[in-house]
């Protein structure tokens, strides 16, 4: 009788096992997917400029997928993929002393920066999430455009339509991630504790080490 007990207990617990597993496997892939790092930078600047800090996340991951020395081919930079034109404004407004482009790759200015002119643009739109997304990607001369046409907006104060396929593309992806990211790291910047944990250290450094195996293969 005993023996049969025990062997109930060990199948109970292996399929205990094999669930835990899963269960691991899909939470890596989905912080994989859609990682975190540089909390504590976010959490500070998302509340000095008072920007959802889910927000800034998603942002970045779109952005760069989190990769602080990304470039694009219209040179922005950095996690933001702050450009030179708003990075040397926002150097003069912030009084940063002997700025340069290269202070974009480094990830506390990127996102003091990003975060300012997500500010910036927040109060220019009257807090209209789409239209900060739509202007911080197209430009926000490109959406007072838009909004002064009756093809692409009704009222003035919304976009029916994003003429560019690329800001509209942006924007839809931006809130996807903007909606997983505050589910997947719920109570994240709510608490004190912002050191990164073993699992996402461990994900963000897999991450660097294949990307940088698959650049030189």
């Amino acid at each position: 009788m005993a023996g049969v007990f025990n062997k109930i207990i060990k199948k109970v617990l292996l399929i205990i096992l094999i669930g835990v597993i899963l269960f691991m496997g899909f939470k890596l892939s989905i912080k994989i997917i859609y990682p975190m790092d540089y909390k504590k930078y976010i959490h500070v600047y998302s509340q000095k400029y008072n920007i959802d800090p889910y927000l800034v996340a998603a942002i970045i991951n779109v952005e760069s997928n989190f990769e602080k020395d990304a470039r694009s081919e219209k040179d922005a930079r950095g996690l933001m993929q702050v450009s030179s034109t708003t990075g040397n404004w926002a150097a003069k407004e912030l009084n940063l002393k002997d700025f340069t482009l290269e202070h974009l790759y480094d990830p506390e200015i990127n996102i003091m920066i990003g975060c300012w002119y997500l500010n910036v643009l927040d109060e220019e739109f009257d807090g209209k999430l789409p239209l900060v997304l739509a202007a911080y990607n197209g430009g926000s001369g490109n959406v007072n455009k838009w909004l002064a046409d009756s093809r692409y907006s009704e009222d003035g104060k919304s976009l029916k339509h994003i003429p560019f396929k690329e800001t509209s593309d942006y924007v839809e992806k931006v809130l996807d991630n903007y909606e997983k990211y505050k589910k997947i790291y719920s109570g994240t910047f709510e608490n004190d504790n912002l050191e990164e944990n073993l699992l996402d250290k461990n994900i963000n450094t897999f991450k660097k080490t294949f990307k940088d195996y698959l650049k030189n293969m």
